[in-house]
């Protein structure tokens, strides 16, 4: 986060800590129950890689929904996907994590899920509109990526995403689900929700009869903004919520 942008909109000191100190297996499990709470809830289906400073990625258990996870579930694989650190088993489709990590060393996190509204835009194969602030929140094309034609868990379906995405910070997979990428666990957290809330929001406002969208280039300057900085305080405020509702997550 720019720490002069910080200083800026937020001059009077905190007074406490607004989190306590997460290990990197603690942050991961928070961001699986956080984005399951925001409609990344297709039952067992989804996956999450967080690259480690050793080269080596932080995944959710396959075994686990993302609503039960603690901290002591998170597994940890070697760059060819074997476990190397955990008591679960690591998802078939731990490929698409390798070859996008592979040809993106700027991504630190990945998220594929089956999101509810996210997936209804995928699977209508049409990219929603922006038509609120939430929505805009990140800037940058929403990708509509229609070319795989099996389960990512192939070795060239996951290829074939992974050089399908570019340099882009998500993806629709049509008939599919989602998928973004992101430098770290905060921007993961905002890149994911707004991605569901547009796509919510604009079901909402097409089912009405249609709205006015929000013109590109205001999407543009304020999702730069609101991106590339981070929004100031909100993985605080919903980290603190999950962990007022169950602390065990932090186990």
């Amino acid at each position: 986060m720019n720490e002069e942008l910080m200083k800026q909109m937020a001059p009077v000191p905190r007074q406490k800590p607004l989190l306590p100190e997460l290990t990197p297996q603690a942050e991961l499990a928070l961001l699986c129950r956080l984005l399951y709470a925001e409609g990344y809830d297709d039952h067992i289906a989804g996956h999450i890689s967080s690259k480690q400073a050793d080269g080596s990625l932080l995944v959710n258990p396959w075994e686990l929904a993302w609503d039960e996870l603690g901290a002591s579930d998170i597994v940890r694989v070697d760059q060819q996907g074997k476990v190397i650190e955990g008591h679960w088993n690591v998802t078939p489709a731990i490929n698409l994590h390798l070859e996008i990590h592979a040809l993106r060393p700027d991504v630190g996190v990945i998220i594929h899920n089956h999101s509810r509204f996210g997936t209804v835009w995928a699977n209508a194969q049409r990219v929603p509109p922006v038509y609120d602030q939430t929505s805009a929140q990140v800037n940058g094309e929403l990708l509509l990526f229609d070319e795989y034609n099996s389960a990512v868990n192939a070795a060239s379906e996951g290829e074939k995403c992974a050089r399908g995405l570019g340099q882009a910070k998500w993806a629709l997979l049509a008939n599919h689900g989602v998928l973004v990428v992101a430098n770290d666990i905060r921007q993961a957290h905002l890149r994911a929700l707004t991605l569901e809330w547009r796509c919510r929001q604009a079901w909402h406002v097409e089912a009405l009869g249609g709205g006015r969208a929000i013109r590109d280039e205001v999407v543009e300057q304020f999702g730069g903004m609101v991106d590339g900085n981070g929004f100031p305080f909100l993985w605080e405020a919903m980290a603190r919520k999950e962990i007022r509702r169950d602390p065990a997550v932090l186990e």
